[in-house]
């Protein structure tokens, strides 16, 4: 247990990036030895990281995720809303979230930094989904991306971006559009239509994937949600797509429908695939409502 002068609690994920986070246990160790400040907690098993952030929470602390987007995932659904900060050790595959909080970090000075670091407000996306609840700190895909994230999970041998690619034109292969009920509540009106989609994506973040610039003018700090949906379009055609996602500039083609929202309703008729944060949770089905939580969360 957490005595009550520990401020700085390191929850470290080594099964990140494919196993090869392990690698750097040493080195993170090293980084906070001798600090009475801080205590470093070790994952074992999946959803281990929120288990240990809900259990070890005290208003004041912050939780250091080490490992990838995943484990940030966890660690935010555990204490969001509880009066903890967040910080980031980048340490998984892609890393997404922290290359639009902080887009210069670099791994081996960002430790250090973390204890002198200040700390600011930013909003996250919560989910609903029948009985369910969650919050998102990066980004939400439904269908799509959401398989794309499921088979990256398959995927053990390919790291990083070149295993978000390898999913990506494997699900591309077999994917059909998806028809969804889907209503936007924008800043001062909504937009509403019923139609077959070929990706839905809602960001709070600019990037996914590593390096797909989803939705270039996301700021973590404006009370929004960036949503991007690409309409129905022939599979050949989506490669053209591919290049315009990763340099950010599909946001202006007609097939594609991307604005800033304060909330999003989806209704699906057949259970999909939903991702969060690239985390899996399949099945969904029914009505997902979608919305942000301004300012709701604290990050060095």
């Amino acid at each position: 247990m957490m005595n009550n002068f520990l401020r700085y609690i390191f929850i470290f994920n080594p099964a990140a990036d494919k196993g090869r986070a392990s690698r750097k246990t040493e080195w993170l160790k090293v980084q906070i030895s001798g600090r009475t400040d801080s205590a470093l907690f070790t994952t074992t098993y999946a959803g281990h990281a929120e288990d240990i952030a809900r259990s070890e929470k005290r208003e004041g602390t912050c939780m250091i995720a080490c490992g990838g987007d995943g484990t940030l995932h966890e660690v935010v659904n555990a204490v969001a809303g509880e009066g903890v900060t967040i910080g980031i050790v980048p340490i998984g595959s892609a890393n997404d979230f922290i290359k639009t909080l902080h887009p210069q970090n670099k791994l081996h000075t960002v430790v250090t930094n973390l204890f002198e670091a200040k700390s600011r407000n930013i909003d996250i996306g919560s989910v609903s989904y029948g009985a369910e609840h969650r919050f998102f700190i990066n980004s939400l895909g439904i269908g799509f991306t959401g398989r794309i994230a499921k088979c990256i999970k398959r995927v053990s041998w390919l790291k990083g971006e070149l295993g978000y690619v390898y999913a990506l034109f494997s699900v591309l292969f077999v994917h059909k559009s998806l028809t969804m009920g889907i209503k936007i509540t924008l800043e001062d009106s909504f937009l509403e239509f019923h139609e077959p989609v070929f990706a839905f994506s809602v960001l709070n973040g600019k990037i996914e994937g590593g390096k797909f610039r989803i939705a270039p003018y996301a700021e973590l700090s404006d009370g929004l949600l960036d949503v991007c949906i690409l309409k129905a379009v022939p599979k050949h055609e989506f490669f053209r797509y591919v290049y315009k996602y990763l340099c950010g500039i599909h946001i202006t083609d007609p097939q594609v429908i991307y604005c800033k929202a304060k909330a999003v309703e989806v209704m699906l008729e057949n259970p999909e695939v939903m991702h969060l944060d690239g985390e899996v949770y399949d099945g969904i089905c029914g009505r997902i409502m979608i919305s942000v939580v301004s300012q709701g969360l604290q990050v060095l």
